[in-house]
């Protein structure tokens, strides 16, 4: 019997579902490759596309129902030309072979290629660099070998990633919108204006979003065209390779967002109709098309579409040095209804014959792949089903996902704040959705990401202050929607942080309560950077109330990686589990213990306690962080310097606990450690 149906007995009616998908991805992988390693299969990336070899060039490409195929480009003022022809060489891959009198660096290229009464401009499937014309908005492949001109791609420092099972604290960003100005920020501003603030908050994993060069800005990086190019929008490779070899020496991973659940629709960028077949990479008939996200899907049952994707995971962790990916949309791959109009309220729902085995399929063998390359690697599940064992081990019948996102965490705290009043905040049921996983799998917490900081939606600061935020944010002028707001955003995001049990993840400036959605530029706005950026300005003065929210986070964050360590157990290396300590509706206080720490929370927007009984081990406990300090920009209303000693109880005596008296303000939460 599977492990995963030892962990969870309610799994036990779909044995047959949980082990067929368990012996498929058995098979498949030994079909690939024989019973080697995935890695050393999954090396598309040294074979296809363009290659420099000690004689010039060699460009190949699959394309099985072409006729012919040219290279066009600089080189030969964009003609068809017979001295750029790729020659056939089997199975559907064409060659050729060019001096460097031929191509040279810079060159823009495109291939023409030609099929059964038709033909079409194409970018190679496996180019490492596509750059869009300034003036025209063409995108073109470019000819790549900076060494030539002088440069040199930045030096790996040594990194061998993060300690096993220690908290992951996730700072989610977008290179192009992380400047302060009106316009496409670069990797090397990232790395040198907004890296150091990363550190300097305790972030130790760092999510890059819209790496795979993409046609339109504004998808956030959704839309993918060219797999393997990192976006030349933000800059070189080199200049990303910098980045990434900049924060290992500070010793914070860098992932990046992987989008294989789907391709941008667009022939002369992407994929789409390749090599004039509709099906090469993607589905045919009525899968093709995904119905909600105007793209093509991938057809996971094709042995060279599993190669593709699986030499590109390969690819980002050995070329650029990633530590792992967070993939995106994997509801929408595990499920032939694509997960929409699906509730999935019990487990019949996930083995009902809605699974797409294939994708399930990809999936575990990408997880695998990828920590046969990096076994330190981080690979985070964006699902919103709740699909069992998506985050468990592959040989414990799981898919092999490190992480899974906790997706119902945010969405629990926008209905929260927009449909409850604050009288009516129950603080159990709080502790209830922060801690209701499964226990077999890591998650990632997170109270908002960049979902909640787009326009159409708000983030958790806007929504609590509104418009006060633009007249009443500075110390002396706020109000009483500004002082409601700070207090929770500090709580909210607390509760949220530590209860992990894997990790918790912020997006980019919403650590400071960044006050503007994003709108990147589009037509309906002017083509205006003024939203797509972050206004780093408003953090950096002393006098408004950012700098107070940021100190926090950072203290916060610099908190409970100190104390948070894993501990090891029967599902493997996790952080100790939490144990509730109180739960008083009436109050609206809930307080729970991690390892040293005592964590209490009064939501009462209308009381403060006084001589509030928490029931604790005994002994002297120091307070280490208060939602209320004035330099958290609260109200000071307690002495935190003061040492809490428990008061014995004989009920409790055998037990060896006490109770400890607090003074509990309202709104606002307070951490103490034990210090015996």
């Amino acid at each position: 019997m599977l492990k995963i149906l030892e962990q969870d007995p309610y799994l036990r009616p779909f044995e047959s579902a949980i082990q067929g998908r368990y012996d498929y991805a058995n098979r498949k992988e030994y079909e690939l490759t024989g019973g080697k390693s995935l890695s050393e299969w999954a090396n598309g990336y040294l074979y296809y596309g363009l290659h420099k070899t000690p004689k010039g060039w060699v460009l190949r490409e699959w394309a099985p129902n072409a006729t012919a195929i040219y290279v066009k480009g600089d080189f030969n003022n964009w003609q068809k030309d017979e001295a750029y022809r790729l020659q056939p060489v089997g199975n559907g891959v064409w060659e050729g072979s060019f001096s460097e009198e031929q191509m040279k660096h810079g060159d823009l290229f495109k291939l023409l290629v030609e099929w059964m009464g038709g033909y079409g401009e194409r970018i190679p499937s496996y180019a490492n660099r596509v750059v869009q014309d300034n003036e025209t908005k063409i995108f073109s492949a470019q000819v790549w070998n900076p060494d030539k001109k002088g440069a040199k791609p930045a030096k790996r420092k040594a990194f061998k990633g993060l300690k096993p099972g220690a908290p992951l604290f996730i700072y989610e960003c977008h290179i192009g919108m992380a400047g302060q100005e009106e316009k496409v920020s670069s990797y090397e501003e990232f790395r040198v204006n907004v890296l150091p603030r990363i550190a300097e908050l305790g972030y130790n994993c760092i999510q890059i979003m819209a790496i795979q060069e993409h046609p339109y800005y504004g998808s956030f990086g959704y839309h993918v065209s060219n797999f393997f190019a990192a976006s030349s929008r933000f800059g070189t490779p080199e200049e990303l390779q910098a980045l990434i070899a900049d924060a290992h020496s500070r010793g914070i991973a860098v992932i990046m967002d992987i989008v294989h659940s789907h391709a941008v629709k667009n022939e002369l960028e992407g994929l789409g109709n390749f090599d004039g077949t509709p099906y090469q990479y993607f589905h045919d008939g009525a899968r093709r098309e995904h119905p909600a996200w105007d793209s093509l899907c991938f057809n996971y049952g094709k042995n060279e579409v599993l190669h593709f994707l699986l030499s590109n995971c390969k690819y980002w962790l050995d070329v650029y040095d990633f530590d792992g990916f967070r993939f995106d949309g994997v509801t929408s791959m595990m499920y032939l209804s694509h997960g929409l109009g699906e509730d999935f309220n019990d487990y019949a729902s996930y083995f009902s014959g809605n699974a797409d085995g294939d994708a399930i399929m990809y999936l575990t063998l990408a997880n695998t792949l990828i920590h046969e390359v990096k076994p330190y690697a981080i690979s985070i599940a964006e699902d919103m089903s709740g699909m069992p064992g998506l985050a468990n081990k592959r040989e414990n019948g799981g898919i092999g996902f490190d992480y899974r996102l906790a997706m119902g965490i945010p969405d629990f705290w926008i209905k929260y704040i927009k449909e409850v009043r604050d009288e009516d905040w129950k603080a159990g049921h709080i502790y209830y959705e922060m801690t209701n996983r499964r226990q077999d799998e890591k998650t990632i917490s997170y109270a908002e990401s960049h979902d909640q900081a787009l326009v159409g939606d708000k983030t958790i600061i806007f929504r609590l202050i509104d418009a006060d935020m633009y007249w009443h944010f500075e110390h002396g002028h706020s109000t009483y929607m500004v002082d409601r707001g700070i207090a929770l955003h500090k709580m909210i995001r607390l509760i949220t942080a530590s209860t992990i049990n894997g990790g918790y993840l912020t997006f980019m400036g919403n650590e400071f309560g960044h006050p503007e959605w994003i709108d990147f530029p589009r037509q309906g706005n002017g083509w205006s950077y003024k939203y797509a950026r972050r206004q780093w300005d408003l953090v950096d003065n002393p006098n408004y109330f950012y700098a107070d929210l940021n100190r926090f986070d950072k203290a916060m964050v610099h908190l409970l990686e100190e104390y948070l360590k894993p501990v090891k157990d029967q599902y493997g290396i996790h952080l100790p589990w939490d144990a509730k300590l109180a739960d008083n509706e009436g109050d609206q206080v809930v307080a729970f213990m991690r390892g040293k720490l005592v964590f209490v929370f009064n939501w009462n927007g209308n009381r403060s306690f006084s001589d509030y009984g928490i029931l604790c081990p005994e002994g002297k406990y120091k307070v280490v962080l208060n939602t209320d300090a004035k330099e958290f920009g609260g109200f000071g209303l307690n002495d935190d310097s003061v040492e809490h000693f428990t008061q014995p109880d004989n009920l409790f005596k055998k037990e060896k606990k006490g109770w400890l008296r607090l003074y509990l303000p309202a709104r606002s939460a307070v951490v103490l450690e034990l210090q015996k």
